[in-house]
């Protein structure tokens, strides 16, 4: 006897933009924490990256004060902890089990909420933690780095690292709500406010050929921070991550928020930039990766016939114009092509690439020719980029 079904799950993923989003008169988070059906005030864990604590030392306090002057709805604060963030917190599993010690310690349970304000790398670890305690409690993001606000902020996955692989555990939990609070990002250094263009830059060539052409022609202003601009490119960037992560295939989204397929777009450029995080013991930026594995794979598409080479230089150009540097050692590394066999053993079943016939115009490929892709790793390392 058989017995078949089908859950469906339809759940709210709230995305909000804001700026100083703990001054009194906010009500952004306010409105977040105002579905409470239990009658009492939950129990709040806030967990922030250490590098946001040293750039804003009075952070601490202006998060307690906007919860306690907040109205008897909004949780109470039980507990506070600043963990540090890059790929640090990812590597270090240790890290991951202080955390659920806190959560235990702290009797967090579903009727609470972990608040988790830094990089992607601290939200992946603080999600993973929140969404194994119970077997998920609330998680509210609150990304700080122009990276999690237009991408991973954004998704709904979970991940540390192990075996020397990125993201070998983790889970798929829709968080309760990201609030991207603009303001955050201008403690950041030059270094790491370039990186979001990145992933800007790759949702773009998937989707948007507006936003490419309004990235490609204020380059300019956006290396020299430009709020305006670079504010309008990072919500643009969210939004079109957050429609291919909830819309169906016929809307235009992704139709497959947990990755149950054997493809993942959004992954574009991503198998070489993850191997090329690894392979430089994460000296790369992930954004700075994500830009090497987007040149690569446009590189090689167009030496595989698949892509114009103008359009293959014009978004090398682009690239560089945005101060990405597209060479670099770890290019000539004969352990790159491994990323193909991790990225496919990562899903399972056959290989899947996203690679781009024109701007908006995606393609999955199922077999990469190693050694097309090594003479496109040469011509990075060999050719300087030109310039749009």
């Amino acid at each position: 006897m058989h017995f078949d079904a089908r859950v469906q799950i339809d759940l709210p993923h709230r995305v909000r933009f804001t700026r100083d989003a703990f001054a009194p008169d906010n009500s952004t988070l306010r409105d977040v924490f105002a579905e409470n059906p239990w009658g009492q005030r939950a129990k709040l864990l806030v967990v922030v990256d250490q590098g946001l604590v040293a750039a804003r030392p009075t952070l601490q306090n202006q998060i307690q004060r906007y919860f306690e002057e907040s109205s008897k709805h909004s949780p109470e604060i039980v507990g506070f902890r600043a963990l540090p963030g890059g790929e640090q917190i990812k590597n270090d599993l240790s890290l991951l089990e202080a955390l659920l010690g806190d959560l235990h310690r702290l009797g967090i349970d579903r009727r609470s909420t972990v608040l988790a304000l830094g990089g992607g790398a601290l939200l992946d670890t603080v999600g993973f933690a929140a969404a194994m305690t119970h077997r998920g409690v609330r998680l509210v993001r609150m990304p700080s780095t122009t990276l999690a606000q237009t991408d991973s902020g954004v998704g709904v996955k979970n991940g540390v690292n192990m075996f020397g692989q990125k993201n070998f555990i983790g889970t798929f939990a829709v968080p309760w709500a990201v609030v991207n609070d603009l303001s955050l990002l201008d403690t950041l250094s030059d270094r790491d406010w370039r990186c979001g263009l990145a992933e800007a830059v790759k949702v773009a060539l998937l989707k948007d050929t507006e936003l490419y052409h309004t990235i490609q022609r204020s380059a300019a202003d956006l290396t020299q921070r430009d709020a305006a601009v670079g504010d309008e490119v990072w919500k643009r960037s969210a939004k079109l991550h957050l429609h291919h992560i909830t819309a169906p295939v016929s809307a235009g989204g992704g139709g497959d928020p947990f990755e149950s397929a054997a493809a993942r777009p959004l992954d574009f450029g991503h198998w070489a930039a993850h191997k090329l995080e690894a392979l430089t013991d994460y000296e790369l930026r992930h954004g700075e990766a994500v830009a090497l594995g987007l040149a690569l794979d446009t590189t090689y598409a167009a030496l595989a016939g698949l892509l114009p080479d103008p359009v293959a230089r014009r978004v090398r150009g682009t690239l560089s114009s945005l101060g990405f540097q597209l060479s670099h050692p770890a290019l000539n590394d004969p352990a790159l092509l491994g990323g193909l066999d991790e990225f496919r053993q990562h899903l399972g079943g056959r290989l899947t690439i996203t690679l781009i016939r024109d701007v908006a115009r995606p393609i999955e490929v199922h077999e990469i020719d190693r050694v097309l892709m090594k003479h496109a790793a040469q011509q990075l390392l060999s050719v300087a980029a030109p310039v749009a």
